[in-house]
């Protein structure tokens, strides 16, 4: 993919800052082991029983990085910005752009302190993404998922938690913990994360109008790649563990690449309804 914007003001660029290890959170933090991790890690052992309050964070001023990676990551996240804003307008609502922090290492965020290792994630009580672009060289060194467009794939389908959180859609799981057993609050976590990959999906399908943006052959290839690599069955053969689908939190392989493909063949935000389909 190609950007031509000036992009986005809204990065918190910390790469290089220590993110601090005391273990601090809002009163949203649990929400982050469900709905903020693209890569599958499990947090409930850092963020579950955290205190309620503002976490303790280096203030970083809100800018345009202007190295390659940076102004790569800004590009997508202007793109995001241009394509929900006009979707919520559609909707009669105000899209709140979200922020995106860059960080080295292990950070900390309203939802409490996480390290590199789970991966980006966003945190509904402080409204962020968070990603360490460490993670770009596994997804592509591990999982064999590289090119751009799988990179730009990450940030979208984040940014689609930043869009179930406004729209309310999130609290679906927040009302259901402890209210149901352990397989159906996963079965509603996979709902939510295969409707933040139709959510990227879509947004790939209207950032095509965008003129300022430019998709190249191969770009979409390089986004179900991406989805393939980090199904829940995949991740599970991958670690030397046995299949099981009640442990499933994101979904499965194809189920991740049909909601991505789907989001971008309609960019009708009326059909990613996951919650309420029968193509699960």
């Amino acid at each position: 993919m190609k950007w031509f914007g000036k992009g986005s003001g809204n990065i918190e660029d910390a790469r290089g800052m220590s993110g601090g290890g005391k273990v601090l959170g809002g009163g949203l933090g649990i929400i982050v082991v469900i709905i903020g991790l693209f890569f599958g890690t499990d947090l409930s052992g850092i963020v579950s029983g955290l205190p309620v309050g503002n976490s303790e964070q280096q203030v970083v001023e809100k800018g345009t990085p202007q190295d390659a990676e940076g102004k790569f990551v800004s590009g997508v996240l202007e793109s995001t910005d241009l394509v929900w804003e006009k979707e919520f307008e559609a909707m009669g609502k105000t899209y709140e752009n979200p922020t995106l922090r860059l960080f080295t290492g292990g950070e900390q965020s309203g939802c409490g302190y996480a390290e590199s290792t789970v991966g980006p994630f966003y945190c509904p009580a402080d409204h962020k993404v968070y990603i360490d672009l460490s993670f770009y060289k596994e997804l592509k060194d591990r999982f064999g998922a590289a090119g751009d467009f799988a990179q730009a794939y990450v940030i979208a389908h984040e940014v689609g938690h930043h869009v179930q959180n406004l729209l309310g859609i999130s609290d679906k799981l927040q009302q259901a913990r402890g209210n149901i057993s352990e397989k159906e609050y996963n079965q509603l976590s996979v709902k939510l994360e295969l409707q933040a990959d139709f959510f990227a999906g879509l947004w790939a399908n209207k950032a095509r109008n965008l003129k300022d943006f430019e998709l190249e052959e191969g770009d979409i290839e390089e986004a179900l790649n991406a989805a393939n690599a980090i199904g829940d069955d995949k991740l599970q053969k991958q670690s030397g563990g046995q299949v099981m689908p009640d442990a499933f939190t994101h979904g499965t392989s194809a189920q991740r690449m049909y909601w991505f493909k789907k989001g971008f063949e309609t960019g009708d935000f009326k059909q990613g309804d996951t919650f309420n389909s029968s193509e699960l």
